[in-house]
């Protein structure tokens, strides 16, 4: 008999509720990491730390409320990291706590250290200390993961030249920034930094930024950005980046050259594999580190599973954890719907983009028809309150059966108004139901009323002339 029904190798958001779905199904369920980083990458460099900082630089710098007090007004005249790190550092503390709570309710074996294959059942722990421990299951749930990933030809030193986890931990608010790579991340700290009133130049090898977004919502952002005085190099490589003693700067491969504080990449991320000993359980990982799995999230090896950032796409904690529950029933036969196709998005940026469904471009591409309604903050009683004129919510809608082909929003709260449009969509629900529902005012969930009231109104003239 093996040591464990289910060990899980890593505690972020994927491997967290394996460990607790094999839990509440009566398994016997370890899991392996760090003391240090319980909660994974997404708690301590990634999802939450992020976000709260943009909570901390949205509060301090007074953004949203500039458009009722003037452009000058700020809550805190001379921010520092400290400022923004108090916050960052509380909340990372408090979920840290939640998580230890809720593997300990859940009595699961929590292995502190790092784990690698001995065989395809038998996985090593090694402590901070050096002291090994070996442990066998029957079932294995790889969550490792990823870091960012570094050019070999960048020299990074974590103060000025720094990537997206290092960036956490400069040591004051830069006046200037060069950040290589308009990715989603890339465009968060972009917007963040801006927002500060850091002087930023987006370096991007690609045409556009986001371009998996509405061009309409990812245009929006720019506007907005570059009323941050944020400068964009798209069709750029970066050649060479030089470090000075007051600062650094850019070469790109075109001979443009710029001067800045500090440099920010963020080109990509890359599975935390290279330790596991994959070889060891007949497993390989592909140049990134990413493995590869089938609809149940099995590897190669059957009870062998892997979830989260280190399967690639979508890695984003909300679907990780689908994915990590979804993988312990499949491994002890319980019944499971699996991951809806329907799956929303949001950016968090200043101001935030959520969307669902598809997008026009994506439509049109495919040639299904479709009319657009549209609601903008700035008509809404709720948007003059808080004071967001930029914010818009766009549905797309098929004039045949009036149901959602996609949901886009762009501005205050966009991700978590997108559910409104997520529930409806999921549920089968046409754009009838939106112009009849009865929304709380002044709310900006009212946003729907009106762009479902004007994508009707569209519907109806192109009716009335086929007639």
């Amino acid at each position: 008999m093996r040591d464990y029904d289910i060990l899980v190798i890593g505690s972020g958001p994927g491997g967290q509720k394996a460990a607790i779905a094999a839990a509440k199904l009566g398994r016997r369920a370890a899991l392996v990491d760090r003391a240090d980083r319980l909660g994974g990458v997404s708690l301590h460099t990634g999802t939450i730390p992020s976000k709260t900082l943009r909570e901390a630089v949205l509060y301090l710098t007074g953004l949203n409320q500039r458009d009722l007090y003037g452009q000058s007004y700020r809550l805190k005249e001379d921010i520092t990291v400290a400022d923004l790190t108090a916050r960052t550092q509380h909340v990372v503390g408090r979920e840290v706590d939640v998580v230890r709570s809720q593997l300990s309710r859940n009595r699961i074996t929590v292995l502190d250290g790092t784990g690698r294959f001995l065989d395809e059942h038998t996985v090593a722990v090694t402590d901070a200390g050096g002291q090994e421990r070996v442990v066998t299951a029957d079932n294995i749930v790889i969550a490792t993961g990823t870091r960012p990933a570094r050019p070999a030809s960048v020299e990074f030193d974590d103060r000025t030249v720094m990537d997206s986890d290092s960036v956490l931990n400069m040591e004051r608010v830069p006046r200037s920034m060069v950040i290589v790579g308009a990715g989603v991340i890339g465009m968060e700290y972009a917007s963040m930094f801006a927002a500060l009133g850091s002087r930023i130049t987006v370096v991007e090898q690609r045409d556009a930024m986001l371009d998996f977004c509405d061009a309409e919502i990812v245009e929006a952002l720019r506007y907005h950005l570059r009323d941050l005085a944020v400068t964009f190099r798209f069709g750029e490589t970066v050649a060479a980046v030089e470090r000075h003693e007051h600062g650094t700067l850019t070469v790109l491969a075109s001979g443009k050259k710029i001067a800045a504080d500090a440099v920010m990449y963020s080109a990509g991320r890359q599975g935390l594999t290279d330790g596991l000993g994959l070889d060891k359980a007949g497993l390989t990982a592909d140049k990134r580190g990413r493995i590869a799995v089938d609809g149940s999230y099995r590897t190669a090896v059957p009870h062998i599973y892997a979830v989260g950032d280190v399967i690639g796409f979508p890695a984003l904690a909300a679907t990780s954890m689908e994915q990590g529950r979804s993988a312990a029933y499949h491994a002890f036969g319980e019944p499971s719907h699996g991951l809806q196709d329907l799956q929303p998005i949001g950016i968090y940026t200043i101001p935030e983009i959520s969307f669902i469904g598809q997008t026009e471009d994506q439509l049109t591409e495919a040639s299904v028809p479709f009319e657009v309604g549209v609601s903008r903050y700035r008509e809404l009683a709720r948007g003059q309150i808080i004071g967001d004129a930029h914010g818009m919510l766009k549905l797309l809608v098929s004039p045949s059966d009036r149901k959602l082909l996609g949901v886009h929003c762009f501005g205050t709260g966009a991700t978590e108004l997108i559910h409104i449009g997520h529930a409806v969509m999921g549920c089968g629900g046409t754009v009838d139901y939106l112009v009849d529902a009865v929304f709380n005012y002044p709310t900006l969930a009212e946003s729907y009323k009106v762009a479902a009231l004007d994508v009707t109104n569209r519907i109806r003239q192109i009716d009335r002339l086929g007639d």
